[in-house]
């Protein structure tokens, strides 16, 4: 509990430890991962775990929190099959981050753009482009740029330092060119990418 409370901020604390306190459910802290930001699994013998990455940002943090906690609701009220991002969670997702929604735990324009988002939520916040851009300026720096700031034409590397040139917007897509093989591949607006300079 004291290391998760560490890493959301400070005004959604006493929010969150009610929550945790009338639910019987298990929060472990992983080391970041590419593909998600947290998941939440429910075992055979009835026992509940959540995980989420470790993250200096407070307000992915809790985002992802949140949205784990809904599917934990979920499982509780439904305990048939429901869709894990279907109308059920998508209510509870909202009962249970309403609260959170205001300027005291999320600065402009996160909480503007986080109850947009809460209108009709995804699957991932990921997917909600303006919603990543506002959270992105609460990350640590780094040296990756987001591919959609880079200009056509422009060569790039991915963490395994496969080298890619960008070619150009496909509707919300960019087509980029693999230099080593000329294969196309499609990546998401905001892929982070590392910009090469020649």
């Amino acid at each position: 509990m004291k290391q998760l409370l560490s890493l959301i901020p400070e005004s959604s604390k006493y929010q969150i430890k009610k929550i945790l306190q009338a639910s019987n459910i298990a929060i472990k802290i992983t080391k970041k991962r590419k593909t998600k930001h947290g998941d939440f699994r429910r075992y055979t013998n009835g026992t509940s775990l959540i995980t989420v990455n470790n993250t200096s940002n407070p307000y992915r943090f809790l985002i992802t929190l949140l949205h784990e906690l809904a599917h934990f609701k979920v499982s509780q009220l439904y305990p048939y099959k429901v869709k894990p991002h279907g109308l059920e969670w998508k209510s509870i997702y909202r009962e249970i981050l309403i609260p959170f929604l205001n300027p005291d735990i999320f600065p402009e324009p996160i909480c503007r753009l986080l109850a947009n988002h809460m209108k009709n939520p995804k699957a991932s916040t990921d997917r909600d482009f303006k919603l990543i851009i506002a959270l992105r300026q609460f990350d640590p720096s780094s040296s990756k740029t987001l591919i959609y700031q880079l200009k056509d034409g422009k060569h790039f590397a991915l963490e395994n330092d496969r080298v890619f040139i960008k070619l150009k917007k496909r509707r919300t897509l960019f087509e980029c060119r693999e230099k080593s093989t000329g294969k196309i591949y499609l990546f998401s607006p905001q892929s982070e990418v590392k910009p090469i300079y020649y």
